[in-house]
């Protein structure tokens, strides 16, 4: 049977790595993160890193693997975290999957293939030319949204990365990017139980803004800065340095716009992502909901959960002990 695996999701704000770390010791679990900017080193402030107490706490994989200037595909998460994934369970520990980046739980869930399909640098680099000029990401947006509307239904218009790289594939296979992904879902090697955390969007976005301000006062430019020192740049085709709270930072300092407003883009990004990874998550039939306003504070909420994950484990076991049954 395959091993089962547990997985913690949710939008940005959503009070993910507190009860992670709750369920965690409780579990005698180590965890996997699956946040797609915490795997660079030297980005803490801005992407919400667990602290070094809560890093010793509990044992962490998945973090701090990559340096900014470098581009970290999905395929290289998946083998990387897989690798991860097996050696805690030879050690006989299990396994809970933490983070909101939906594609790196697609690619733990399932047998993915897209990432190899579909490469031509040359449409590429005028795809690009496209989205830098006036008016150019829209306008790729659309393109896409014509051809393919739900998977442009899934991006955000400045998400300029994932729409080339939609509408490379659809013009080079003449198929949809959601299409092939259909197919390419085979189940993977792991069985994977899906529990998410949720909260009325008011109140996300009031934790958002409020994370925001907290991340400036921590010394948010301060990191900006230092990235800049040492040669790290924005780049159109994507990378750390493109990621919400930095490239806000970046303008800023070169005087494109006042601190002021970046900040407030940055709260404004930072809940435009939320909305997004809120509407994967959502259309994840196999997620499990637990929503803050449903329980009278955090320790009801860690409880219920972490009752239901021990009787979905334990109906798991049931299940493999069964089928062995019948196989003798």
């Amino acid at each position: 049977m395959k091993p089962i695996l547990c997985a913690l999701v949710g939008p940005t704000g959503s009070g993910k790595t507190d009860t992670a770390l709750f369920l965690a010791r409780e579990l005698d679990a180590e965890i996997v993160s699956m946040d797609s900017m915490q795997i660079y080193r030297g980005m803490d402030i801005g992407t919400a890193k667990p602290t070094r107490e809560q890093l010793c706490a509990v044992r962490h994989h998945m973090i701090d693997v990559a340096e900014p200037d470098e581009l970290f595909t999905v395929s290289r998460y998946r083998e990387m975290a897989m690798q991860a994934i097996d050696d805690i369970l030879s050690r006989g520990k299990r396994v809970l999957l933490v983070g909101g980046t939906g594609l790196y739980l697609q690619a733990l869930s399932y047998e993915m293939t897209l990432g190899e399909n579909g490469a031509d640098p040359e449409l590429r680099r005028k795809l690009n030319d496209i989205a830098a000029s006036e008016g150019g990401e829209t306008r790729l947006h659309q393109m896409l949204a014509q051809s393919d509307p739900e998977t442009a239904g899934r991006l955000h218009p400045h998400d300029t990365r994932r729409v080339v790289r939609a509408l490379e594939i659809l013009m080079t296979s003449g198929r949809a990017k959601s299409e092939q992904r259909d197919e390419a879902q085979r189940e993977g090697p792991y069985r994977v139980l899906v529990y998410g955390l949720s909260l009325p969007r008011e109140r996300m976005y009031a934790r958002i803004n409020e994370r925001v301000d907290e991340m400036m006062k921590a010394g948010l430019i301060g990191e900006v800065e230092a990235l800049l020192a040492r040669g790290i740049e924005p780049r159109r085709e994507g990378g750390a340095m493109q990621a919400i709270g930095y490239k806000e930072i970046v303008s800023a300092l070169r005087g494109e716009i006042t601190m002021e407003r970046a900040v407030e883009m940055i709260k404004q990004g930072s809940r435009r992502y939320a909305k997004r990874q809120w509407t994967w998550f959502r259309h994840d039939v196999r997620t499990k909901w637990f929503d803050w306003t449903e329980y009278e504070s955090r320790q009801a909420l860690c409880a219920a959960l972490l009752r239901q994950i021990r009787e979905d484990l334990a109906g798991c076991e049931r299940e493999t002990e069964r089928i062995c049954g019948n196989r003798r």
